[in-house]
């Protein structure tokens, strides 16, 4: 499992959100693992992966930079595969949630992926390992 870090940041607001994971991609090589919204969106968690140095300058930078002072955050080396299967459990919410939402699925709203096309974009235990 090594060299796989976790960046989480916890802020007020989808817009601002949506801010700070386009500064987190563009400072580095990260990309999207979840999120989560709360309170209607008022308040939004976005987890990244990538390697320590990435995601580390990532949340860094956003922390500094985005349009609103983000209320947490925190970079997590080599997670446990306790916290992988929290971040797994969290993206196959977002994952369903938004596939009845493509239009590219097709007109209705109960289209469902593939079960390849479910698991697409997860972290797991074995994952890490192999990177």
């Amino acid at each position: 499992m090594s060299g796989i870090s976790l960046g989480f940041i916890e802020i007020s607001g989808v817009v601002a959100a949506v801010d700070a994971l386009d500064i987190m991609c563009k400072t580095s090589g990260v990309e999207l693992a979840t999120w989560e919204r709360k309170l209607g969106g008022r308040l939004v968690t976005i987890v990244v992966r990538g390697d320590v140095a990435s995601v580390t300058e990532a949340v860094e930078t956003a922390k500094a930079k985005a349009i609103k002072k983000p209320v947490a955050s925190g970079v997590i080396a080599n997670p446990h595969e306790e916290i992988i299967r929290l971040v797994n459990l969290s993206a196959s919410r977002f994952m369903t949630k938004d596939s009845g939402r493509s239009s590219e699925k097709g007109d209705s709203p109960e289209a469902e992926d593939s079960p390849e096309e479910a698991g697409a974009g997860r972290l797991d235990a074995r994952t890490v390992q192999e990177i």
